[in-house]
């Protein structure tokens, strides 16, 4: 997938690092993960940050010399003011009240949440989808203003991107789950051209094949992230550069994309 899972734990991860490299007094960072669970996301962490492929550490194949990154990498996860919460299909209620009582506990600075589909009220009032994503979107918002916590959400898209020949998505992409555009102070679109391209690959040997190829080696590893709204300062492009072997994203300095 485009790897918005990935880039929202590299945020956590390095938030989480702040918190601790600062030393200020109580503080975290609370991942609602209703997607993986927290060993899944451990292991991406530890992928991340020891540089070691996650399917490497989810077999055990990590050889001597990998072994010490290893281990100094899971040590420092393990110290870090992170906490990951990994119940299913989570009530907007229940998550609000897990958040308040790690404030009130442990200090609380970003709340992370993969993702807001998977999210229910608990409520059957509810005809459609729709009215209900709009409740937790409020609901996500005023815990937000409740704890002065940021909240990370993360959402699908509609379909409609893959019926489209310009990829890149936009804010009408939300839509179908209107109040996700409404409610949020910034929408961030994590897009990867390499993930369309792969699936065009025309046949091997032909001079369509030697097109791909020059395209696809321009566009490797590259990742943008498209601000879509932000309600206090700018839109526009953030260029990343993406590791997939380590689920890592990170800044592209060197390398100059065409967007």
């Amino acid at each position: 997938s485009m790897g918005k899972t990935a880039l929202a734990t590299n945020i956590a991860f390095h938030a989480a690092k702040k918190i601790m490299e600062k030393n200020e007094g109580k503080s975290s960072v609370a991942f609602f993960s209703l997607e993986m669970s927290s060993e899944q996301l451990s292991t991406r962490i530890l992928a991340e940050q020891s540089r070691i492929r996650s399917n490497d550490i989810r077999r055990g194949k990590i050889t001597q010399e990998d072994l010490e990154k290893f281990i100094e990498a899971s040590k420092n996860i393990n110290d870090l003011p992170l906490y990951i919460d990994e119940t299913p299909a989570i009530k907007i209620s229940t998550l609000a009240n897990r958040a308040r009582r790690i404030k009130r506990l442990h200090g609380l600075d970003l709340i992370v949440v993969d993702y807001i589909q998977l999210m229910t009220t608990g409520n059957f009032k509810y005809e459609g989808r729709v009215q209900e994503i709009g409740e937790i979107t409020q609901g996500l918002k005023a815990l937000a203003k409740e704890l002065s916590v940021p909240v990370l959400a993360l959402s699908q898209l509609s379909r409609a991107v893959e019926q489209r020949d310009d990829k890149r998505p936009q804010l009408s992409d939300l839509r179908e789950s209107g109040s996700i555009e409404q409610d949020a102070d910034v929408v961030m679109f994590v897009y990867r051209p390499e993930y369309y391209l792969e699936k065009s690959e025309p046949q091997a040997g032909t001079a369509e094949h030697i097109t791909w190829q020059e395209k696809m080696s321009q566009v490797h590893n590259q990742a943008l992230v498209i601000i879509g709204k932000q309600r206090h300062g700018p839109t526009g492009i953030i260029n990343l550069e993406f590791e997939s072997a380590y689920t890592k994203f990170k800044d592209a300095n060197n390398i100059k994309f065409d967007n």
